[in-house]
């Protein structure tokens, strides 16, 4: 293993021993080398006379450029966007999103929490976790309705097991917390390190917990590592904000998990792809929720972190983390952001409104939500790919099948007018099929 990894290694197993338990073995080999990039930056800092070091192209102070490249960006200069980002990221991007995580989840408050690390979108930030913290078989709790990304990232790349647990209870009112307790017990009663995802808002379902039900879920996580489990719990918060109900929690968990315990692992992967509309950008962030431990202890997994990014993409586009940057920088960044909070909120409660009419009540049932970009529906006698490829080849219309009996609409997409509509139609396609 490389000297620079063995040192990692003893700053996080001398501080938290768990820590380094719950570690993957590519997480353990992981390091952020001392080569070229920490050549170059020693130079940055004393070379003062010539610098020949760097592998990019310039010419006096600036960056080669070509203008049919830099004509369409005209307030920002080449150098803030045509040179490599550091592998960890944009220091100044870094530390505002950790700011804003402290702003938008007061709980976290007096909580020590790692710098982001700046991931190539949420996608690359799951993958990241996969490699850091997962084992060829180790067990992920899921639940049954799932981001389909998450087998193709734990399972195919890194042969990980997902044990699913029920959503939601049969009746649709509510996720199915007792579900959720009972698999992770089990599972914890039967492993030394267990895994779990919290993604909410959900994807597909759009469903986000209550305060009492965030709390209970925290609570039972809490409790199982105080029991002598190692836990890891990533909160996939791509949808973060995106919260319309009063009784809706309006914090990650990650702010009631960080820190909890010394064998509890909280890890936050969030971006700016949907808080801040800005999904082509893939400028995503990765950040890590310890208790018991100091501020090398975070450096180190900063380190490792960026190391894995370093092996893998070298570092997420420079450009993109300056536009994030420079928006979030912007006097009127939280009203922008807010009108398009309004916006979505409106699809939604005008979804709640339309689906009152009693005429879809045989038609199909209304899975529970109240946040983020979908809300499902369960078909009640008909099949929902046979559905699907019906609207869209008879009404042309399209939305999402989920197994043999879920819809997935996407309202986020959806012009408010147009609402009404959609429902009537599958109403209509169901109606249809049901006659062959």
């Amino acid at each position: 293993m490389n000297p620079i990894a063995q040192d990692l290694n003893k700053i996080i197993n001398g501080s938290n021993p768990h820590i380094f338990a719950m570690l993957s073995d590519m997480g353990k080999a992981l390091f952020f080398p001392k080569g070229i990039l920490s050549q170059s930056a020693e130079a940055k800092q004393k070379a003062d006379k010539i610098n020949a070091t760097i592998g990019i192209a310039k010419e006096g102070n600036s960056v080669l450029s070509l203008p049919s490249i830099t004509k369409f960006i005209q307030d920002i200069e080449p150098n803030d966007y045509l040179t490599y980002a550091p592998s960890f990221g944009l220091p100044a991007l870094r530390t505002k999103w950790k700011a804003s995580l402290y702003k938008k989840n007061p709980s976290l408050e007096n909580k020590l929490i790692s710098l982001p690390v700046v991931t190539s979108g949420i996608t690359h930030g799951i993958s990241i976790l996969s490699d850091m913290w997962i084992d060829a078989d180790d067990i992920i709790v899921l639940p049954d309705m799932m981001w389909g990304n998450y087998n193709m990232t734990f399972c195919v790349r890194n042969s990980a097991h997902i044990v699913p647990y029920k959503a939601f209870d049969d009746l649709l009112t509510r996720f199915d917390i007792d579900a959720f307790e009972h698999v992770i017990r089990q599972q914890a009663k039967e492993n030394d390190k267990i895994i779990t995802v919290l993604n909410f808002p959900h994807n597909p379902s759009g469903y986000s917990l209550s305060i009492a039900e965030a709390q209970r879920v925290a609570n039972i996580l809490i409790d199982i590592a105080q029991q002598g489990t190692n836990v890891v719990a990533a909160c996939d918060d791509a949808y973060f904000g995106l919260f319309f109900e009063k009784e809706t929690s309006k914090e990650s968990l990650f702010s009631k998990l960080a820190g909890a315990h010394e064998r509890l692992l909280a890890v936050k992967i969030d971006g700016a792809t949907k808080e801040d509309y800005a999904w082509g950008l893939r400028t995503g962030f990765i950040t890590y929720g310890i208790s018991g431990v100091d501020q090398p202890v975070f450096e180190a997994l900063e380190k490792k972190t960026a190391g894995c990014i370093r092996g893998n993409i070298s570092n997420a586009s420079h450009l993109s983390q300056t536009l994030v940057l420079k928006s979030m920088a912007d006097k009127n960044y939280e009203k922008y952001k807010q009108e398009k909070f309004e916006l979505l909120k409106t699809r939604a409660l005008k979804i709640k409104k339309v689906l009152k009419d009693p005429k879809f009540n045989d038609a199909f049932d209304v899975y529970p939500f109240n946040s983020g970009y979908f809300m499902c529906i369960r078909l009640k006698d008909v099949n929902a790919e046979e559905l699907r490829i019906h609207l869209l080849d008879n009404y042309g219309t399209g939305l999402i099948s989920i197994g043999q009996k879920n819809i997935r609409v996407a309202f986020s997409c959806l012009e408010e007018n147009d609402i009404e509509i959609l429902f009537d139609i599958i109403l209509s396609g169901i109606h249809d099929l049901r006659k062959v």
